[in-house]
């Protein structure tokens, strides 16, 4: 008798957090989603705190007095990213295509034959007591074969153009700068949102400021959304649970 009450605690349990996760989406039924909080994360604790120091250069009066300069505030000075807190933009323009296909066959045969026409004439006592028709002369013969055959193909085709502002979180060792960005645009009721991060070295970085993300170490992209539209295009809870422990 106690079989039944654990059964039923079991789905109420599994209702109670059904209903809870329901519950949460249900907030948001005719609000656009909201954005995330500029003000934290690394990119703004990164252009808030202290840069690392840095060795100082005498610097000849006579420089001083040049109406030329190479600071960064000059016409002709270097504006590139090369401090913590410094932002550089990033340009992904991915444009890629493979086509890749394979094809695999495979057969095999076999035969087996067995045969006891005589063996101290016991073959022939046996075949007194089988049915008319049997007898021992051909005592086994089997034949297989097998056979098998595959095809497959991969195509896939990718174009993205994208720009986005990321800020140096931190400077190594070796002085390869470490980037992170993200970047939200919300249409309606749908948020588009662009995430990259990864390791740059500073002399990649273009006179405008500017470095193509194949230049990226390590590099993370991810192009999304989250909003009324992603969230037709995903199965439901119950679908993608009944996905995984379905075996068939």
């Amino acid at each position: 008798m106690s079989k039944p009450p654990f059964r039923f605690g079991f789905l109420g349990v599994l209702a109670v957090v059904l209903v809870v996760s329901g519950c949460s989406r249900l907030q948001n039924v005719g609000q656009a989603p909201e954005l995330s909080s500029p003000i934290s994360g690394n990119e703004i604790m990164a252009m808030t705190s202290a840069p690392f120091p840095r060795d100082t250069v005498s610097v000849d009066l006579r420089d001083s007095a040049s109406l030329w300069n190479a600071g960064r505030q000059s016409l002709l000075g270097d504006r590139r990213a090369e401090n913590r807190g410094d932002i550089v933009t990033v340009v992904i323009e991915i444009d890629e295509s493979a086509e890749i296909s394979n094809s695999t066959a495979r057969s095999r045969s076999g035969s087996e034959r067995l045969s006891l026409p005589s063996l101290f004439g016991i073959p022939q006592r046996i075949d007194e007591a089988l049915p008319d028709g049997a007898n021992m002369a051909e005592a086994v013969d089997a034949t297989s074969s097998s056979s098998s055959a595959g095809d497959g193909s991969v195509r896939r085709n990718e174009e993205l153009t994208l720009r986005i502002a990321a800020t140096v979180t931190g400077v190594l060792q070796n002085g390869v700068l470490r980037i992170e960005g993200s970047q939200e645009v919300r249409v309606n009721f749908e948020i588009r949102e662009l995430l990259i991060s990864g390791f740059v070295r500073p002399e990649d970085i273009s006179r405008q400021n500017e470095i193509t993300y194949d230049k990226i170490a390590a590099a993370r992209i991810s192009y999304g959304g989250r909003g009324q539209i992603t969230d037709v295009q995903q199965p439901r809870y119950g679908q993608q649970i009944a996905d995984i422990l379905l075996p068939f």
